[in-house]
This record gives structure tokens, sequence and C-alpha cells, in this order.
């Protein structure tokens, strides 16, 4: 089956967390954290694959107890026989795609024992988002005692499957000691529409994805309430944007297209 394009509208928010965590040593946790509270996800792994062959197992997190061997035997061998194989190479440039859905006919006996029924999942869904010549390939799995995803479930990973593809490459093509706020500030300055903001514009814009309420923002830079709905509408006026899930999509797509 070939591989098809994630849209690229997620409700804005709903994944805020793991984007403010970009770069941090606690990204795996806050990313299963925030899957499982968007659809309840069990495990995510996360692999890189080269052109060249390549694969490394990148991330594992979550309630798969041999996960880690598993990450091990993929990485090792088992990438050459992943039924979603020509549809990850069929992948180009940055653009999100979501693989086809999870059936057991899919995949060989023995991959489907030591990675199936050895581990006790039952479903899986997965994206992957190309960056030059590295493929970051996210799978997320729920196992027996959860049951396989719901309709709604799927969906829901769909629509999130943008931004937390997008999350996870530029995660690890950071250095871990940038911190969430750093990340922005880099964003902020170097990519319009958003540099195009004043610098305190671009303060207030930060604070507001990083979930500040106005009171909280107007105490951190030691200005009065009045000023920071002003400088919030301000920027907004300069994006044509009205709310925090509108700057929040901005963020989104430039983050994804700075991994073309």
């Amino acid at each position: 089956m070939r591989s098809r394009a994630v849209p690229t509208n997620p409700s804005a928010g709903d994944v805020t967390s793991a984007v403010l965590a970009i770069g941090r040593s606690d990204f795996p946790k806050i990313l299963i954290d925030t899957l499982r509270r968007q659809a309840d996800v069990g495990h995510c792994m996360v692999f890189s694959l080269s052109r060249g062959g390549a694969a490394h197992c990148l991330l594992d997190a979550g309630n798969i107890p041999i996960g880690g061997d598993l990450g091990a035997a993929y990485a090792g061998q088992f990438h050459e026989s992943d039924p979603n194989r020509d549809a990850l190479f069929e992948g180009e440039g940055g653009a999100p795609i979501m693989l086809p859905a999870f059936a057991p006919r899919m995949y060989g006996a023995r991959y489907r024992k030591i990675f199936f029924q050895d581990s006790g999942i039952v479903d899986k869904c997965a994206t992957a988002i190309w960056t030059g010549d590295t493929c970051f390939y996210v799978n997320f799995y729920r196992i027996a005692a959860q049951g396989r995803f719901s309709a709604a479930q799927r969906e829901r990973l769909g629509a999130i499957a943008p931004a937390i593809v997008a999350s996870v490459a530029r995660h690890f093509q950071r250095a871990e000691t940038a911190t969430p706020d750093q990340n922005l500030a880099a964003l902020f300055a170097t990519r319009a529409p958003l540099s195009a903001l004043t610098p305190r514009e671009q303060e207030v814009c930060r604070r507001i994805l990083a979930g500040f309420s106005s009171e909280a923002i107007s105490q951190a830079l030691g200005i009065s309430l009045h000023s920071t709905l002003t400088y919030r509408k301000r920027a907004y006026e300069r994006l044509g944007i009205s709310s925090q899930s509108e700057l929040f999509a901005i963020v989104l797509r430039l983050l994804t297209r700075s991994l073309n």
C-alpha cells in the first residue's frame, strides 16, 4: 500500500507540551504522556532509517517491558522486512506521512511472533517524516490489556501526527541543552512571520505558547496587564490571527518546514 499525506491542521494546544519539550531530557516522558492523553497510546518507539540502509532505535517509552529488546532487534535486522518499508522509502522531503493501518497478515511469521505475540502488542499506528537522508519513523502501540485503537483514537492520531513527528524529528536534531524558551526564541528571531514582531511582542507570544496567563505574563515581564493585552493584540494583528490556537498553528507550520 502507498503512504498517504497527513492533514497538517491538528487542533492547536493538544500537543503543546511535547513541542515545548523539544531538546529536553524529559522529552520521551512528555511525549508518551501526551500520546496517552490524546489517544490512549500504550507505547511509543522511534527509529531513524537512512537511505543507505542503517537503522537505529532512538526512543522507547511506555508499557511494553521488552521494548528495548524489540528496538534493538528491529534496528539490527527486522527493519529490512518491515511491510511499511516500501511506503517509508517512497516518502519525500519533509511531508509527514501516515502508514497503512496495522494488520497481522502484513507481517511474516517470525516478525509477528517477536514483535506482536511475545510482546503482547495487539495494534499499532505509525507515522514518519524525512529530513534530508534520514527518516524518523514513529510507532504507536497498544497491548492486549488495552485492546485495539478505536476509530476515534485512530482519527485523533491522524490529526496530531504532523505535530508529533515534527517534534520528534526536531528533538533528535537539537542539542539536549537547549531549553524550551531558547527553542522558541530562535524560531521567533529567525522565521517570518514571527520575526516581524517587535521584541516585546515576541516575548508575550512565547509565554502565551508556554501556557502563561495574561496576568502571569505581566508579572514575568514587569509590565501592566493593559500593556500585555496591548502587545498581544498588536502581535495577533501583525500575524493576521485572533487566538492562541492560530499562533500555535504558525509555530507548528514553521517547525515542520524547518525540517526540509
